[in-house]
């Protein structure tokens, strides 16, 4: 019997009971969905965390501490400290630039208005470069103020705007606690940075914090010790060079071995690598847990062809006495029930395309709808139609054709 025959035989057999035949389809049209909206927002998370990595730039080097060797009273000797930095950035070629943050909140305090649980954030002179960002007016703070811990503050936009309208904030006083601080320039407006709105941040140099503004015992107590460094590199090839020469300064400074390091330096192509290894597992629980709704879906086209084919036995004994072979009968049942899977399959990726445009127009998580995803969610409904669609219909194939006339 020729394809197309046996495509419309299917398609009768179908359509004389639509809405049984749309409710089978029903499990199969929601597993699609469901698995290439939940497929788009663990890719849209991804994406989203890639973006704040890189909107960094491509060629940053993290060195983190991993430990503090000795207790508190070898805090200036242990796990990474301020001095760190500036031998990275004196003693290993191909360093662009060398940042150390120090962070703490305060209210802070201009003319009469008052803005509070600012974030005080101490850097060094490299964080515009390092970090991407500019000064709008006035300057960042400089080498000599640093050194000196001069009591100067460069505002972020939003915070001079809540501080003093459309006042300049150059040269004015704020006051942070008890310390008061000269506005020596204010960041052009930036956004979002991944996670951080430095529009709204207060910089200092960094040895202002270590001396005014480690409010809380634990950071007097390990005094200049910092968690990260940031190292912004020359150029992306020499990603690998920097990193070992970061790695042999700072285990002779600590006096450690390379085989003991009390530090790690990794780049941003590593955190990317750790964190989609993560969303790729998360990804697969997701693509699971649809897929259970696919299989529940092939399970109600089983039991429907089931059912169908012990409704139409008379049909069966009639065809094959007309000359149908038993292969005839169970292509029939095979395409009936393929034929509902894919046109579930086709309506299923329609639901789940517009689904994951609208869950990321309405939600506030990033939706990204791969190509994979719609093939594997359209691969798997038509699987689905013909594993669980070639029981009945071979169940259909072998009944006898007298038998089959004799049922009413």
């Amino acid at each position: 019997m020729r394809p197309s025959k046996v495509i419309r035989i299917a398609s009768q057999g179908l359509n004389r009971n639509k809405m049984r035949s749309l409710l089978t389809m029903l499990g199969v049209i929601i597993g699609v969905a469901a698995v290439i909206i939940m497929v788009s927002i663990s890719r849209g998370t991804e994406a989203t965390i890639e973006e704040q990595i890189t909107t960094l730039g491509t060629n940053l080097l993290y060195v983190q501490a991993s430990m503090l060797r000795g207790g508190p009273a070898q805090a200036q000797t242990g796990g990474l400290v301020y001095d760190d930095a500036f031998a990275i950035a004196e003693n290993v070629a191909g360093v662009k630039g060398v940042v150390v943050e120090q962070s703490a909140t305060g209210d802070v305090k201009g003319g009469s208005v008052t803005v509070e649980d600012v974030t005080i954030l101490g850097t060094t002179t490299d964080f515009p470069s390092v970090r991407d960002i500019e000064v709008g007016n006035g300057r960042y703070f400089t080498d000599t103020d640093l050194d000196r811990t001069q009591k100067v503050a460069v505002l972020g936009a939003t915070l001079a705007e809540e501080l003093y309208g459309e006042t300049t904030a150059i040269g004015q006083i704020v006051t942070v606690g008890n310390v008061k601080l000269t506005v020596v320039g204010v960041m052009a407006e930036s956004g979002m940075t991944g996670s951080v709105d430095y529009d709204t941040y207060l910089f200092t140099p960094i040895t202002v914090v270590f001396d005014k503004f480690n409010f809380d015992m634990f950071a007097r107590m390990f005094g200049d010790s910092v968690r990260v460094i940031y190292v912004e590199v020359e150029d992306k090839t020499l990603i690998d060079q920097v990193t070992y020469g970061i790695e042999v300064l700072l285990a002779k400074r600590h006096d450690v071995s390379l085989d003991s390091l009390d530090f790690v330096v990794r780049s941003q192509d590593d955190i990317i690598e750790t964190q989609e290894s993560t969303t790729a597992a998360f990804r697969s629980l997701l693509g699971w847990v649809a897929g259970v709704s696919l299989i529940v879906g092939g399970i109600g086209i089983m039991n429907i062809m089931m059912v169908s084919v012990t409704e139409r036995t008379r049909e069966i004994g009639i065809r094959q006495s007309v000359g149908a072979t038993p292969n005839d009968i169970r292509w029939q049942f095979l395409t009936e029930a393929l034929l509902l899977s894919l046109v579930g399959g086709v309506i299923g990726v329609l639901a789940g395309i517009g689904g994951s445009w609208l869950f990321g127009k309405l939600g506030d998580m990033r939706t990204v709808v791969a190509l994979s995803s719609i093939l594997l969610a359209f691969g798997s409904a038509a699987a689905v139609g013909i594993f669980f669609g070639f029981y009945p219909a071979n169940k259909a194939a072998q009944l006898d054709p007298i038998e089959a006339l004799r049922h009413e």
